[in-house]
């Protein structure tokens, strides 16, 4: 089942929207945290968007450069506004499609499947980032970032970071974490482990993350 997020300030247009979306066979999420709309995105994991231009905290061309630093998921811009400069920023800022307010359910569901079908005939729109209390790996560029602020990995750094956010909760051991980094015939050992984590600390530190990493005796790591 395709999940569309609508990025819609006006409650009644919103709704009207997924009332829409769902009679179509499609799964809707309406955003209503305005602050957090990113975090919305990475947690729902859309297979299209529908993004406003006006809305309160960032505007729509703020979220569509966000999202488009992460994903390439199909991008409809509804607006009231309507000027050409609107338009042009609105798909040079990573935007698929523009509709104009007030507009026809039905035109809007014909560009939605429109939209759809190209999309998911050609490309992925996996979302490349793994998100957790505001920290996110980016799975593209093995960069992690936090409040703005962000931090370069080396290959193990990485690895070890993938594996313990994507595990978040559950205790991984230090046995598992060696067998995810012997790659390419080059073991890394005990203690090389130990450099290993005691630099992805320091860098999580820097970005203000301290003991987001955390140690359990005679078990091995792990996020909470």
């Amino acid at each position: 089942m395709f999940k569309i997020l609508i990025i819609e300030d006006d409650t009644k247009m919103r709704e009207i929207i997924l009332e829409n979306i769902r009679r179509w066979g499609f799964d809707g999420y309406g955003i209503t945290d305005f602050d957090n709309a990113f975090k919305d995105f990475i947690n729902y994991d859309p297979h299209l968007v529908l993004l406003d231009i006006n809305l309160p905290s960032y505007d729509g061309f703020y979220w569509c450069g966000k999202i488009r630093e992460v994903s390439k998921v199909p991008i409809i811009f509804i607006s009231s506004r309507s000027t050409n400069m609107d338009i042009i920023m609105a798909i040079n800022m990573g935007g698929d499609d523009f509709i104009q307010k007030p507009f026809s359910l039905d035109v809007l569901m014909a560009k939605i499947n429109a939209l759809l079908r190209r999309t998911y005939d050609y490309i992925s729109s996996e979302v490349n980032v793994i998100e957790h209390n505001d920290v996110i790996l980016n799975l593209k560029d093995s960069t992690v970032s936090y409040k703005n602020t962000k931090s370069e990995l080396t290959k193990n750094e990485f690895k070890i970071l993938y594996m313990l956010m994507k595990d978040k909760g559950i205790i991984v051991s230090r046995d598992s974490i060696m067998r995810g980094l012997w790659e390419d015939e080059n073991f890394v050992d005990d203690n090389t482990l130990t450099v290993n984590i005691n630099r992805l600390r320091k860098k999580l530190e820097d970005l203000g993350l301290e003991s987001f990493i955390q140690t359990k005796k005679g078990q091995g790591y792990v996020i909470l």
